[in-house]
């Protein structure tokens, strides 16, 4: 898994810094909720920017881990495909999209309109990647 990351990561990074995860570490939080324009790219609605590849390796490596991703964005129709289609051009793949786990909506009697998680990654909200992502 590691080599498949640094593949990814050297591939699209300008960088080429691997970013600093510790993978000696299990994450405490079972659900990531992640927004896509100025998060996952460079915001340039309607289009697509650039891929934000330090948080897209994160997120993969969370996901191997066995955390959930939910897709979290204000893209809708094909915008949304698009988004969609992007992150998996960039190897990641979502549990949800725009609509909570099936074992949460299971457990609330429907699909609420907030998205619960643990954790929101969001350029309007979230400093830790240095978002709103610009590269």
């Amino acid at each position: 898994m590691i080599k498949f990351l640094k593949k990814i990561f050297k591939v699209h990074s300008p960088s080429k810094e691997w970013p600093k995860i510790d993978v000696s570490k299990k994450p405490k939080f079972k659900i990531i909720a992640v927004d896509f324009d100025g998060t996952l790219s460079t915001n340039e609605w309607p289009g697509i920017g650039k891929p934000n590849i330090g948080l897209i390796v994160y997120l993969i490596w969370m996901r191997w881990l066995g955390v959930k991703v939910i897709l979290w964005t204000c893209r809708s129709g094909e915008y949304l495909d698009q988004a969609v289609e992007f992150c998996k051009e960039h190897g990641l793949e979502f549990d949800a999209i725009n609509e909570n786990l099936p074992e949460i909506i299971e457990h609330m009697g429907g699909d609420t309109r907030k998205i619960y998680a643990d954790i929101y990654i969001d350029d309007k909200s979230n400093t830790h990647f240095k978002l709103p992502y610009k590269e």
